[in-house]
């Protein structure tokens, strides 16, 4: 109960946020115009999105691996990443990321605390690549020159948290002296914390692989490519006059905008982020959030698909995963990934 409590807590935060956003968007908008303009995209290019973006999710895939050093196969990685994102859809606080870890280390021989870095480092340089991007976009439209301070403080801080991981995967063994000599007064911290930071270290050491970083880098680079075609096309599809820059600009926002907190699967910031680049850039905002329901729709479609296939397949159901997360964050020392 205290857990339950605790939880429902931390989800006000972004409870409110989102509510106020939805609120915003429905006084703001049309819903008439907006379903007007559902009606008039042209679907010929939408019909193209899905095998774009199920070509994204691949590579996506192939990125994991890499910072897993081809530890585990592609199809286990690849569906534990739809299982991740579904549960984001669906799960509070992103769990599903904390998700994919733990489905991972039970298919794998890799555990937890060792996958759960390669998460971490695809989250961070996810920023890095999201703030370069709209930062490049920002002298191009109209009224956006504040927002561009916005993508140079977070692709400060994002590069600065990959300089200390590298540093800390460079200088392992000092950082283990360290915590060791802080925390000999209290043997069971010594003992836990050190085994779990022995293997999260483990899992930083791609940073110092010259090789595989640069495989990862190229492919995040490809990724994040194929990401702003993407969202070009979906909006394309409402807006004529589109251009590239404009994918650059609402990819940009789209990604600050799911790091915002907020309910579940990113309700109302997603709408929000995407529906305010799409407004600066036409002055539609009925439109605009006809093309952020419509991204929202296909990521749903996506996850859906692979992730429910996933779960399926290993006979686990999002509110089972839910509730074993749920006993980890309670009791971290007596989660076992590997436990029916």
């Amino acid at each position: 109960m205290n857990q339950t409590l605790k939880d429902l807590r931390r989800m006000i935060p972004g409870l409110i946020i989102s509510v106020i956003l939805v609120v915003v968007i429905l006084k703001f908008v049309d819903l008439k115009a907006m379903l007007a303009a559902i009606q008039a995209a042209d679907y010929r290019i939408l019909l193209a999105v899905p095998g774009l973006g199920i070509a994204w999710l691949m590579v996506r895939g192939l990125v994991w691996r890499t910072l897993l050093r081809n530890r585990a196969s592609y199809r286990d990685v690849f569906l534990t990443l739809m299982e991740g994102y579904l549960l984001n859809n669906f799960l509070p606080f992103r769990l599903g990321e904390i998700g994919r870890a733990f489905l991972l280390s039970r298919k794998t021989e890799l555990t937890f605390v060792e996958i759960l870095p390669t998460i971490i480092i695809e989250r961070v340089t996810d920023l890095a690549f999201s703030a370069a991007i709209f930062v490049a976009a920002v002298p191009f439209v109209v009224g956006a020159s504040g927002a561009g301070r916005i993508g140079f403080i977070v692709g400060g801080v994002v590069l600065a948290g990959l300089v200390a991981m590298y540093l800390l995967a460079r200088n392992r063994q000092w950082a283990l002296d360290i915590f060791h000599g802080l925390s000999k007064r209290w043997p069971v911290l010594q003992k836990t914390g050190g085994s779990f930071l022995e293997a999260f270290f483990t899992g930083l050491e791609v940073l110092t692989d010259p090789g595989l970083f640069a495989r990862f880098f190229l492919l995040m680079t490809l990724n994040w490519g194929m990401a702003i075609i993407q969202y070009y096309l979906i909006t394309r599809a409402f807006f004529p006059q589109a251009t590239m820059i404009w994918g650059m600009f609402v990819l940009g926002a789209a990604a600050f905008g799911g790091a915002i907190p907020s309910l579940p699967g990113g309700v109302g910031t997603l709408e929000g982020a995407m529906g305010g680049a799409l407004t600066l850039l036409s002055g539609n905002q009925s439109t605009a959030l006809a093309v952020a329901l419509t991204s929202r729709l296909l990521n749903y479609l996506y996850s859906g698909i692979f992730g429910l296939y996933g779960l399926s397949r290993e006979g686990q159901t999002i509110s089972g995963i839910y509730q074993q997360l749920m006993k980890f964050q309670a009791r971290p020392d007596a989660f076992d990934s590997r436990q029916e």
